[in-house]
């Protein structure tokens, strides 16, 4: 028998008896929760467990409500956000409409209108995400020439091989395509999550070990000193950014 996966329910509330309530109720509807008490906790969270729907205070400790939406919308898009405060008024609601929010419900609130505006939110993102999220079928820009160049290496995309720092190296199918979100991308900082979603469409429980992985051996391949990169750089609390330098082709 097929066991379908639950729906993941992230709640960043810093009151302990509404955000273990909300997980109570969630987790007896069928979802799987999780609680983040401050904002920083928050963004932890949700990169490393990729929820369905996050459910946000704006009053937080560490970082606030409304900072945690804009870093969530300038990597992700799609997935829904329900902002659930006792700060009601029009201008609080704007502003988080302004920001990205899906949703936006006043505190003290209804259980079963709460519950309702949940299972919609989740079943909406199920229409926007279709199996097979990668690459071309992401929508992620990938760099479609046949060559590139920068410092003293050369990809060839043709051949999938490499000159460079390490010698001659053939490159698989998973490094060409990282390598091409990398080059669309140069300049960008990438998220780890962004990059597995975008590369191979990655399963849930898939640790995000698997880029660091795939980093590493960039560095070894391209970098003269991999322990001091250039070109493959680390960005903390981010992920990874490629930076090709004034000569590349």
């Amino acid at each position: 028998m097929e066991t379908v996966e639950k729906k993941r329910v992230l709640i960043i509330e810093d009151e302990s008896h509404i955000a273990e309530g909300i997980k109570l109720n969630l987790t007896l509807q069928g979802y799987a929760a999780k609680v983040a008490v401050d904002g920083i906790e928050g963004l932890e969270k949700w990169r490393a467990w990729d929820p369905d729907l996050i459910v946000l205070d704006i009053m937080l400790p560490m970082v606030d409500g409304f900072s945690i939406l804009q870093t969530i919308r300038r990597e992700d898009e799609k997935i829904p956000v329900l902002i659930l405060s006792a700060r009601g008024d029009t201008r609080d609601k704007v502003r988080g409409l302004k920001y990205g929010v899906d949703d936006y419900l006043s505190k003290p609130f209804d259980l079963e209108e709460f519950l309702l505006r949940v299972e919609r939110l989740v079943k909406r993102k199920e229409w926007y995400e279709p199996p097979g999220k990668e690459g071309r079928k992401s929508g992620c820009p990938l760099f479609e020439g046949t060559a590139y160049s920068f410092g003293t290496n050369h990809i060839d995309f043709v051949t999938s091989t490499a000159q460079c720092a390490a010698g001659e190296v053939v490159l698989t199918e998973q490094e060409i395509t990282l390598l091409r979100i990398f080059i669309a991308h140069q300049g960008k900082p990438l998220s780890r999550k962004m990059l597995l979603k975008a590369g191979w469409g990655y399963a849930r429980d898939t640790s995000t070990r698997t880029v660091d992985n795939f980093i590493v051996r960039f560095r070894k391949y391209f970098e003269s000193k991999p322990k001091s990169p250039v070109y493959f750089k680390s960005r903390r609390s981010v992920g990874y950014i490629f930076e090709p330098g004034e000569y590349n082709l």
